[in-house]
């Protein structure tokens, strides 16, 4: 049986319930290009205004103020597809200063007894929800998840829910990642997402219910901690299954809303390159039931080495945007997220930095099972780091994201930011990057932190660099430390910051070779000089490679990039992921033992 619902499946593993309800699809749709819908009342518009006045009367508009007299949805949109985007049914390109999303639900009288969650994957970049004329909440951020109680505005019967986003990209103030700033995509600049990108759906839940969990393995002992925090005291259960096999169970009664719970497992499974192994498992608080999983398995760094469960293990990385032809930032379906990961594994990756972007929950559930590493990062370009204020336009949705995405073993590294750059003269203030690290070194002791990918670093765990030189020979000698400054490598902003000895470091961007086909320079961007044969490609990559495998203290590479995005024609895949090449090469490079690795 096939489904009308584009992306029907549930959008966060990590916490289900069987009772809930997907609401992609079609939505009416409205453009709101002098932002003035809220005057107008748009937020109070159902189904049935007409260019009339509705009854006021009725018990849920008791507090308008005024009643709307037009109805402006005049479009329909497919959601969870964004407006720039063909899959939406719309495909405006240009820049969407506001627009607003309106649908009717018909809720049972069983569903309005329960607690009740609408939920948004993410929403970029401001949004106000009503529910029946009435505000149940704002959030700022286009990427972070986050859901509002709209228990005490439902009923039974026709419900209509509208959405007001505004997404102001010009003035520096908010985070676009690799959305362009200007009408056309340009260089390493895409199109633009406004609006709904995420799955929209519904969750009921009893009063009592549990709100966020977290794990922390022991794979030394064969265990699994979990803090949980709930809205309420009860009686806890959490029972862990490997492939439908019980492991362990623990049990705990709150007085409060907040309990660690600690589960012996019966036998170890690890979570490994390639290899997810993931156990299911089981909580029951009250009448709540919610169904997650973990994956056993601790990271580390070591002197100059990356540790995977006390493994010396090489990153072989490549740079994904998250990018797709007909969705935008949305992939058209669950298998789209999948192949992406196949992709990469074929080319003989292990692993992907997901750049500038913070990727859904559904696509790290997918890294998860695959056992594919990868860097968690968020879209910090579009801010002005140079202006202190900057900091309440990143930090509060960070710290959203790093709670969402905590519980997934495939982050290995958290990565907030990216080439940090001085603005117009302007030098970026380092207290900002530097209670961001702390920030998330607080929030997570766990996993190594890299404050900014590439420059300027201020205080990090990992010195990482980008390196885009496109002769080989020229390439290793940047890595011969008795030719450099710092005694270790290249480092084209050493005026700015200072290595320091001891520290680990990789190379996070580096490749980015362009191949153009159709011999159309004009329409195309890439690094360096386009090698002229598939020949000399496959020397410059080998070449370029060899450099870092070899090499006795970098811990691991990302290759730029894993497919081509719009006029960036640097991947090994075309942008519809068709290859380039025969994979089998890249495969037969990467795969190569390096030297670090045990």
């Amino acid at each position: 049986m096939t489904t009308t619902i584009p992306r029907p499946e549930h959008p966060n593993p990590q916490k289900m319930r069987e009772n809930w309800r997907n609401l992609n699809g079609t939505w009416n749709f409205a453009f709101d290009f002098g932002r003035s819908g809220r005057d107008r009342n748009w937020h109070k518009v159902t189904n049935d205004t007409k260019n009339t006045v509705l009854n006021t009367n009725e018990n849920i508009f008791e507090n308008w103020q005024s009643a709307p007299n037009e109805n402006p949805f005049t479009q329909q949109i497919t959601v969870p597809f964004c407006p720039e985007s063909s899959l939406s049914g719309i495909g405006y390109q240009d820049f969407i200063p506001a627009c607003w999303y309106q649908r009717e639900i018909i809720l049972t009288k069983e569903e309005v007894t329960k607690c009740c969650h609408l939920h948004f994957g993410a929403v970029d970049y401001f949004c106000e929800v009503f529910v029946n004329g009435h505000s149940v909440g704002t959030h700022q951020g286009g990427y972070a998840s986050f859901y509002f109680d709209i228990s005490k505005v439902m009923h039974a019967g026709k419900n209509t829910i509208i959405v007001y986003a505004e997404d102001n990209m010009k003035e520096n103030r908010q985070p676009v990642g690799k959305q362009s700033r200007f009408f056309y995509s340009r260089g390493c600049d895409y199109t633009r997402t406004t609006g709904i990108w995420q799955t929209v759906w519904l969750e009921f839940l009893p009063p009592k219910h549990i709100k966020t969990l977290r794990y922390f393995p022991n794979i030394a002992e064969g265990k699994i901690a979990i803090e949980v925090i709930t809205n309420g005291s009860g009686k806890l259960n959490a029972t862990a299954f490997y492939q439908g096999e019980k492991m362990g169970e623990a049990t705990s009664v709150l007085t409060g809303n907040q309990t660690m719970l600690e589960i012996s497992l019966a036998k170890t499974h690890l979570w490994e390159l390639g290899a997810g192994r993931l156990y299911d498992i089981t909580f029951t608080f009250e009448e709540d039931i919610l169904q997650s999983y973990f994956g056993l398995r601790e990271v580390a760094m070591s002197g100059y080495r990356f540790l995977l469960n006390g493994r010396s293990v090489f990153q072989r990385t490549v740079l994904d945007q998250g990018f797709y032809p007909a969705g935008i930032y949305t992939a058209p379906s669950d298998e789209d997220l999948k192949k992406d990961i196949e992709l990469s594994l074929a080319c003989g990756f292990n692993g992907a930095r997901l750049h500038e972007k913070a990727f859904e929950s559904r696509f790290l559930y997918h890294c998860d099972r695959a056992g594919y590493l990868v860097w968690g990062e968020m879209a910090n370009w579009g801010l002005d780091l140079s202006e202190s204020e900057a900091v309440f336009h990143f930090l509060p949705e960070w710290q959203e994201l790093l709670q969402r995405d905590f519980n997934h073993p495939a982050i290995v590294t958290w990565c907030p930011m990216n080439e940090t750059w001085d603005v117009n003269g302007r030098k970026q203030r380092d207290e900002i990057v530097e209670l961001i690290y702390h920030t998330t070194k607080q929030f997570d002791s766990t996993r190594p932190i890299v404050d900014t990918s590439g420059n300027y670093h201020v205080v990090t765990d990992i010195y990482d660099l980008h390196d885009y030189c496109q002769d080989p020979a020229v390439f290793k000698e940047h890595f011969t430390g008795s030719l450099q400054e710092n005694g270790e490598f290249w480092d084209e902003h050493h005026l700015r910051q200072s290595y320091q000895e001891g520290l680990p470091y990789c190379v996070s961007e580096y490749g980015g070779i362009k191949w153009d086909p159709d011999n159309k320079p004009e329409n195309a961007w890439g690094y360096g000089d386009a090698p002229q044969t598939e020949e000399e490609f496959f020397a410059r990559y080998r070449g370029l490679t060899d450099v870092l495998l070899q090499h006795e203290k970098i811990f691991g590479f990302c290759y730029t990039q894993l497919y081509d995005v719009e006029q960036e024609r640097n991947g090994l895949y075309y942008y519809d992921r068709k290859p380039k090449f025969d994979v089998q090469k890249f495969k037969e490079i990467n795969s190569q033992h390096a030297r670090i690795e045990d």
